[in-house]
């Protein structure tokens, strides 16, 4: 790739190119190759679809500004992102520019699909080139393709790309390079589009292929024989229920010895400053507000990245589509589509970016739907507090010789909120008048080994993203929570705890009363409050509460056996049931609201997630203390 310039160029000499292919083609990965880190993410004005520029400097010093746009099957768009591709390339985005040149970036071993998105945007009359990528694994395929004829049927240059090899991208700097000198474009109207018919725009696909293609001696991949079995209406289903079922084994008996190395470190630290700090106000904010706190939440860091291993092990290899494909007849009894399971499947890591990409669904009310049952699906957030309370209550045995009696509890719990979401979706569907099912039609990409280094990116941004919130949000809720735990202090003669006569003490005690029905105490009531802006920041406020309910030696304990001497089973389930359901983080409530335009959606979403969450926590509280007798 060329050098970066980082001189300020004059915004009238650097030409704007727009990325532009249908989904899985590669096209985010050659803009990655071409800008390095010389990129920015933010959202198109008025909408959160995230918008991707970057610039570099060609070989031949020419300075470039790129768009990468939301992949795209057509012009004639059916769904959001769609619509943003259509708007940038045909400049009817106000304030922003005609970009100067198209870059189409094709899938060589799907050309049929591919090339009718690129004779639409030809119509529109800009300068364009064609990136043929994936050309390694056409070879391979024995799928022929001659360059210079397609570039003569398509009348425009054509370069063979590698997006994800180093220096893939050379022959698309040349051809760059070669272009002449581009002015700020000029567009034809869409009506261009619409004045050739898709019959039409498909037979010229065909003759192009006809002449510059051929695929008769196409071997095929293992990906046919493999979706045999994957795929196959019995076994399909057993296989993902078998991957999930082991993926949360792994979570626990994995991460088991890392989490102890933490903890151990945590724990030696706190030791070494209650040993060498006078006893005071500082003190116990480091011990008890901080470590305690804090270091509650970063030992389940391990949980959190083998959990991400595999969904991006599953999602590298080309897997997760077809998860959406075997779901599609059980979503379909809800009045759903197999679509919706990809934002549901984002939302087990955050619920944010699920929210954001139900904008992929094209009818309004599943995408609706989607959207307010997405926060069921248990976000890594949740993880934390289920890990501790399992840890807590669950005796570490197997089960049939060889399952964790843990992980199968946390597989519950997962499983819990996957059924949970589709009795909500089924209930919402039919009060909204939608029960037509629409047809799932989705690219399914070719199986591959997972790319070691994207692993291992994405797990360093998971990792990067949840040490921020450890060092940002929750060391200041954590601070905030140990000041509202720590004063006013005791009185003379105090029979309890300085923080039963705290500020948060009192809060606790007045939430007790609308919370005992099921079973929590005014600590666990004192810890749901900071949940809400972020609800594995539970774990660190009941570390920091319990830490300051102790005196002499208990305050050495770490937070699972103080929790399994001061709750009954019952209790401990009866948080279990609640967290299935919790109501939704406010960061979350909020992209709820700019996603639907309304308040009345993120006020529905945590009005009905709480009576779900209190009703299931009542049920489950009751008939434990029943068996019980606690």
């Amino acid at each position: 790739m060329g050098a970066v310039d980082n001189t300020v160029q004059p915004v009238a000499h650097q030409a704007v190119i727009a990325l532009i292919g249908n989904p899985n083609c590669g096209k985010t990965a050659l803009f990655n190759r071409l800008t390095g880190s010389h990129q920015k993410v933010a959202n198109y004005a008025g909408v959160t679809i995230e918008r991707k520029e970057g610039g570099f400097t060609s070989p031949a010093g020419r300075v470039f500004r790129v768009i990468d746009l939301p992949g795209a099957y057509s012009l004639s768009a059916t769904t959001p992102d769609e619509a943003i591709t259509r708007d940038v390339v045909a400049g009817l985005r106000a304030g922003e520019r005609v970009p100067d040149a198209i870059v189409c970036v094709v899938d060589a071993t799907n050309l049929r699909l591919n090339l009718r998105l690129v004779l639409e945007v030809q119509r529109l009359g800009l300068p364009m080139l064609l990136a043929l990528n994936m050309v390694d694994v056409a070879k391979k395929r024995g799928i022929v393709i001659d360059a210079d004829k397609l570039a003569r049927e398509l009348g425009m240059t054509v370069v063979e790309t590698v997006a994800v090899q180093g220096g893939g991208e050379k022959s698309l700097l040349r051809a760059l390079d070669e272009m002449a000198p581009l002015a700020q474009g000029s567009v034809q109207p869409l009506s261009a589009i619409d004045a050739v018919s898709v019959e039409q725009t498909q037979r010229e696909v065909r003759r192009i292929l006809a002449v510059a293609s051929n695929d008769s001696q196409d071997r095929g991949t293992r990906t046919e024989k493999i979706d045999d079995v994957v795929l196959h209406p019995v076994l399909g289903p057993a296989i993902l229920a078998l991957l999930m079922f082991l993926v949360f084994q792994a979570v626990f008996t994995w991460a088991a010895t890392p989490m102890e190395m933490i903890k151990d470190g945590v724990d030696g630290l706190g030791q070494m400053l209650a040993t060498h700090m006078s006893e005071g106000v500082l003190r116990s904010l480091l011990v008890e507000g901080v470590l305690g706190g804090v270091g509650s939440v970063l030992v389940f860091l391990p949980q959190i990245l083998i959990l991400f291993f595999f969904i991006l092990s599953l999602e590298d290899c080309g897997y997760l589509p077809r998860a959406a494909f075997l779901l599609d007849r059980l979503m379909g009894g809800v009045g759903l589509s197999g679509r919706a399971f990809i934002p549901l499947l984002s939302s087990f890591a955050c619920a944010i970016p699920g929210v954001m990409a139900a904008r992929t669904i094209q009818n309004p009310r599943d995408r609706l739907v989607t959207i307010m049952i997405a926060p069921l699906m248990t976000c890594s957030a949740r993880l934390p507090v289920y890990a501790l309370i399992i840890a807590a209550f669950i005796p570490e045995r197997e089960v049939a010789g060889f399952l964790s009696l843990q992980g199968l509890v946390l597989f519950v719990l997962y499983f819990a909120g996957i059924i949970s979401a589709m009795a909500v979706a089924y209930v919402m569907k039919r009060s909204m008048g939608g029960s037509r099912l629409h047809p799932l039609m989705m690219e399914l990409p070719s199986y591959h080994w997972p790319h070691l280094r994207n692993l291992a990116v994405g797990l360093w941004e998971r990792a990067k993203i949840f040490l921020a919130r450890v060092g940002t949000i929750i060391l200041t809720l954590m601070i905030l929570l140990w000041f509202l735990s720590s004063f006013p202090g005791a009185p003379e003669g105090a029979t309890h705890p300085p923080i039963y006569y705290s500020l948060a003490g009192l809060l606790g005690r007045g939430l007790e009363v609308l919370f005992a029905p099921i079973g929590f105490n005014w600590q666990i009531c004192i810890a749901l409050v900071p949940g809400m802006a972020a609800r594995e920041v539970a774990v660190g406020a009941l570390g920091t509460v319990y830490a300051l309910s102790q005196t002499g030696d208990a305050l050495a304990g770490t937070l699972e056996p103080l929790i399994a001497q001061s709750w009954s089973l019952a209790t401990a389930l009866s948080l279990l049931a609640w967290y299935v359901f919790a109501p939704q983080c406010l960061s979350t409530l909020s992209v709820v609201k700019r996603e639907t335009a309304s308040w009345r959606y993120p006020l529905l979403m945590a009005g009905y997630m709480f009576a779900l969450a209190y009703v299931a926590s009542f049920l489950t509280y009751r008939i434990a203390l029943y068996f019980t007798g606690a």
